[in-house]
């Protein structure tokens, strides 16, 4: 894989955190696509996805607040979807991006439908990753139990296998050469020389508040992207989007496309090639709108 070059850039949140964003060039001719990332995860999970799509595709993947390279919050209380949405919308300002494409993975993609919410125009496409407007309680409980759970490992072959062991039925095909890759996107070196998980682990505390996991309506929310050309992946095994769901987004927006990525749960890569295929059919649809 040959690595796409990109730039770090930095904006500041409304109460005054410095985030972060990796920033692949692409022509300004095209709107560029923000991915927004998972719960835990951070602007490296869109590696592939961004090595991909560079050079064609401005590509800007960003850093929630508490993970990677932005600032960790004073109070934990801001690690909520509506706070993320003000996040988002100040580095939108930030960048004055009147058009733009998102990429958003579970909580990523929750934030997807909350910009969509607040004005759907400036959404050229939109493609939401194994999370939809319904979300089974069976993952919910499985992400509360492990978001809050510190481990640091000597070496990234142990932390690899600490994963494979603990996420084997999440993606039961994968060699040990992808349980490093993972390791990698979800953790980094310490100073103390151990390797740790990449973000705050206060980011759990409202996550296993009552009603903490989303705090507005998901329904009402998915609407917003009616008519916006969007595409919903799903990983086959996921524990947090059915398949009736998927059904349901698909009957309520015409201008959605389904792929689902077998023998994977919660959440698919995107560098699955059925899903490197229909984020492709997407784009050319972006294109042509």
């Amino acid at each position: 894989m040959g690595m796409a070059a990109w730039s770090d850039g930095y904006w500041w949140s409304n109460d005054g955190l410095r985030l972060h964003y990796r920033d692949y060039a692409g022509p300004a001719s095209r709107p560029p696509i923000i991915c927004i990332p998972g719960l835990t995860r951070n602007a490296r999970d869109f590696e592939g996805v961004a090595e991909r799509l560079a050079g064609d595709w401005r590509v800007i993947c960003v850093d929630l607040r508490g993970r990677g390279e932005s600032a960790y919050a004073k109070a934990p209380m801001t690690y909520v979807p509506l706070t993320y949405l003000q996040d988002m919308e100040a580095l939108v300002r930030e960048l004055a991006l009147e058009r733009f494409i998102l990429f958003g993975t579970s909580l990523g993609g929750l934030i997807t439908m909350l910009l969509a919410t607040s004005d759907s125009k400036r959404i050229a496409g939109a493609m939401i990753n194994d999370i939809g407007p319904v979300l089974v309680e069976r993952g919910l409980e499985r992400i509360r139990g492990y978001v809050d759970r510190s481990q640091s490992w000597p070496t990234w072959l142990h932390a690899a296998r600490y994963f494979q062991e603990m996420l084997g039925d999440v993606y039961p095909k994968w060699p040990l050469e992808q349980w490093l890759v993972f390791a990698k996107r979800i953790c980094k070196l310490s100073p103390n020389g151990r390797i740790s998980f990449d973000y705050d682990m206060r980011i759990a505390e409202p996550f296993k508040t009552p009603g903490g996991a989303t705090g507005f309506d998901l329904s009402e929310a998915f609407a917003a992207l009616k008519g916006v050309p969007s595409l919903v992946v799903r990983g086959e095994i996921s524990d947090l989007l059915d398949e009736a769901t998927v059904a349901r987004m698909l009957a309520e927006n015409p201008a959605m496309e389904a792929v689902t990525v077998p023998d994977v749960g919660h959440a698919p890569t995107l560098e699955e090639p059925e899903v490197v295929e229909a984020i492709e059919r997407l784009l050319a649809r972006v294109e042509t709108a």
